[in-house]
């Protein structure tokens, strides 16, 4: 639901994960839920999605979480999925537990691996999941790679060729950009999202990833001050960044 529409009060909460129905009418029976300082008792009351709602309301004496269209940037750590589904811990784990409740959900825009660490991007909102990932937009995605053996030298021209073929694919890899760091270290920027693409990129040269780390998508770098597993809400001019070249 964008900015400025309305929505009644107790779908709203259901919606951000405070609870059922049920739980949501016990909050607002019992106090724990005020506009402009004034308790809300009725569920049914309509209010207007606003920029400045969840500053006007809160919920047991905090702030309303944000309505959707949320979108936030995560540092992700080793160790983390990056699915509902899968086993293990999940990136949804690093979020406060009622956000894992949310209508409509977070779900990650190109999911890094178990071993894969750096930024990713949660979102509920479908359209800018759309533009990240349409093959159209081919939106620039930057990896810091450290290798097991160092470069044979041709790995950059056979990458930017826009020729390879990885075992198993019906089409060849759009051209990527290799830069090196070191001997084994790389920086690699893709435009394609396939199935660990960068680590299959390099097992079909005869070498093989060690440590693997996503920095930058579009003109958007994973920022400085964000540690791995912390997470922040990304405002409107980073998700401009996202889709800039």
């Amino acid at each position: 639901m964008r900015a400025g529409a309305q929505t009644r009060v107790d779908r709203l909460l259901a919606n951000l994960g405070y609870g059922s129905r049920t739980e949501v009418r016990t909050l607002l029976t019992a106090g724990w839920v005020t506009l402009d300082d004034v308790a809300v008792g009725d569920g049914a009351l309509k209010v207007r999605l606003d920029r400045d709602l969840c500053e006007r309301m809160r919920v047991a004496d905090e702030p309303l979480d944000p309505p959707a269209p949320l979108s936030l940037i995560v540092h992700k750590p080793l160790g983390v999925v990056c699915s509902h589904k899968d086993f293990g811990r999940s990136v949804y784990e690093l979020l406060p537990q009622r956000w894992r409740r949310r209508s409509p959900a977070l779900s990650s825009i190109g999911r890094l691996d178990l071993d894969t660490t750096g930024l990713l991007i949660l979102t509920d909102d479908g359209a800018l999941l759309h533009s990240l990932i349409s093959p159209r937009r081919r939106v620039a995605k930057r990896y810091r790679a450290e290798l097991e053996r160092p470069l044979g030298g041709d790995e950059a021209v056979l990458f930017a060729s826009g020729e390879m073929w990885l075992e198993g694919e019906t089409t060849p890899l759009a051209p990527a950009l290799l830069e090196p760091v070191t001997r084994v270290a790389v920086y690699l920027t893709i435009t394609e999202g396939r199935y660990h693409q960068v680590r299959r990129m390099f097992a079909a040269t005869g070498n093989r990833v060690t440590a693997l780390h996503r920095d930058r998508i579009g003109a958007l770098g994973l920022p400085d001050d964000l540690s791995p597993g912390e997470w922040r809400i990304l405002d409107y001019r980073e998700q401009a960044l996202l889709l800039t070249a």
